[in-house]
């Protein structure tokens, strides 16, 4: 029995539902804001560069979208520079009253993670680009340990190849402390690489996180869900890591797309029931959604774990 079940209206959201021209719906934050769900998507424009749209809804599943884009590339000074290429994969926190907005810009320099903060979901500021070239993935904790906000990110480098890493900080703009806390497993589902995917969710055991890996494969690479439980007090401590996979592509709309076979998640929304809704771009041009129930993947990681660093 699949641990997580998906919607039986999959696709969830298709560029035929955004009213403006774009080629792509995927890779989307979502997190609840007064009642409703707000999703931050990435779509695509028909140049191949991306750009941030908003989609809204009552009960997690039907979205309706925003008539203008949420973000594009800014025009004006340091974000001019290293978003030109666009805006892609953005992830949402809740901490301190404001909604922390991660996303990879990139540019002629490579990609660099920005920072932005809204009170509302409408209104958007830019804070800082937080890293240097080149990193993906930055997910921010949803709470501070000993006073500092605290980040999993994926460096793109060979050195170390692939893995999650953890930094501090005690403003959001200055980052260090980071050390690497988890790397792929060879000759495992998530051998290439791995990187974190939803902002981490506080259980009794530990933060859950849901992360992606990547395969390779004659016919290309495959990602793949995971998940691993953090340490409550120490979230550079990695509790378990579940050994096998959580989600794969199986529907076509996963299979087949603009990057075939993939199953790549920016959000997480945690119910009062216990349940969680897992949001998932699927083969990078569609967006997906499917449930599951929390305990049941923090037993996953419990039940039969691998190291972190095997």
């Amino acid at each position: 029995m699949s641990l997580i079940k998906r919607f039986k209206n999959n696709p969830i959201l298709t560029a035929d539902d955004v009213p403006y021209p774009v080629a792509t719906v995927h890779n989307a934050a979502v997190i609840k804001h007064q009642g409703l769900y707000i999703m931050i998507f990435r779509s695509h424009l028909h140049n191949g560069r991306s750009i941030l749209g908003k989609a809204v809804s009552e009960n997690g599943f039907d979205f309706k979208v925003d008539t203008a884009p949420f973000m594009v590339p800014s025009k004006e000074g340091e974000f001019a520079l290293y978003e030109e290429y666009g805006l892609e994969d953005p992830r949402i926190t809740f901490i301190d009253g404001e909604y922390l907005i991660t996303y990879s810009a990139y540019s002629r320099h490579g990609v660099r993670i920005g920072l932005a903060r809204s009170s509302d979901l409408i209104h958007v500021d830019r804070v800082s680009l937080i890293t240097e070239a080149d990193y993906r993935n930055v997910v921010i904790f949803p709470e501070k340990f000993d006073g500092l906000y605290a980040r999993l990110d994926r460096p793109h480098s060979e050195i170390s190849p692939w893995s999650m890493w953890i930094s501090f900080s005690p403003d959001l703009r200055y980052w260090g402390d980071s050390k690497v806390i988890m790397k792929p497993a060879m000759y495992h589902w998530d051998e290439m690489k791995i990187g974190p995917g939803a902002p981490p969710i506080k259980t009794r055991h530990g933060w859950l996180n849901i992360y992606h890996g990547v395969f390779p494969t004659m016919d290309g690479s495959v990602y793949r869900l995971g998940a691993a439980l953090h340490d409550l007090h120490d979230p550079g401590k990695i509790i378990a890591v579940g050994d096998n996979w959580i989600l794969q592509p199986e529907d076509p709309w996963e299979v087949t797309g603009y990057v075939h076979n993939v199953v790549f998640s920016c959000a997480a929304v945690p119910e009062d029931d216990g349940t969680v809704k897992i949001y998932w771009g699927g083969a990078d041009k569609v967006m997906c959604a499917g449930t599951a129930k929390i305990s049941a993947l923090v037993a996953h990681c419990l039940d039969n774990p691998r190291s972190p660093f095997p």
